[in-house]
């Protein structure tokens, strides 16, 4: 039997990258996919590949109306939503001496803001449900230092997801937090710092990047009824960096 069988999950930021493994993982898991994202091209192409199981809805996860609207259709196109992926997130290369406040607000906006809105909104279709999960997406730099900005958020990431696991127990909602290493999706390869990125990988235990699908394998595992008694934790998959 499919691991994801009946379930209706959101997947934020599912256009490319690690969210589009996840969407795709989904699908091929049995659930009906709601793909969100400000990349419509990519997120409609996408769900016409998937077919029946997946719809695309262009969402800023910023925006508390916005996230109205997702829950609104997918309820409309599904039913009650049983999973949640906050996976959106956005870093910007650089310190704090030179760092605007602008790109500092819009990566707090985008990583951290949006996953309370997320939750937030879901909260009352998961109630409907009789439970759900919603797994978010932090970084190993929700657990040690970073970038500025980028590091702030996933340590926000990690923190409300233990706050929201805490509230939503009693309604059967499990929350956790995922925390990658080095993952090779477009952020990354198509980044400003690919090239010292690349030079840090041969630093990792594992010696290389993750695969999105890799992450995604952990994710799938949280969104599934096998994670039955897991919530307000941190999972990790970041080749051994941590650990050093």
């Amino acid at each position: 039997m499919a691991r994801l069988s009946e379930k209706i999950a959101i997947v934020t930021g599912g256009a490319r990258g690690m969210g589009e493994a996840h969407a795709r993982k989904f699908v091929a898991e049995g659930a009906k996919v709601v793909i969100t994202d400000l990349n419509q091209e990519a997120g409609e192409a996408l769900a016409q590949e998937l077919g029946e199981q997946a719809i695309f809805i262009k969402q800023d996860v910023t925006k508390a109306e916005d996230w109205e609207q997702v829950i609104r259709e997918t309820e409309n196109a599904f039913g009650a939503v049983n999973v949640l992926v906050n996976n959106a997130g956005i870093s910007i290369s650089s310190n704090i001496e030179n760092m605007t406040e602008a790109q500092y607000r819009k990566i707090i906006e985008i990583n951290q803001v949006s996953v309370f809105l997320g939750m937030k909104a879901v909260l009352p279709s998961m109630k409907k449900a009789g439970g759900g999960s919603i797994v978010n997406i932090s970084s190993i730099n929700g657990l040690v230092g970073g970038a500025p900005g980028y590091t702030d958020s996933k340590f926000a990431v990690r923190g409300i997801t233990k706050a929201a696991a805490l509230e939503f127990a009693k309604y059967n909602i499990r929350v956790n937090s995922v925390h990658p290493g080095v993952i090779e999706t477009p952020m990354v390869t198509e980044g400003d710092a690919v090239e010292q990125i690349k030079a840090f990988a041969k630093m990792i235990p594992l010696q290389r990047m993750a695969k999105s699908e890799e992450i995604t394998n952990l994710v799938l595992f949280l969104a599934s009824d096998e994670s039955s008694y897991s919530t307000g934790s941190e999972f990790v998959a970041d080749g051994g960096l941590t650990a050093m």
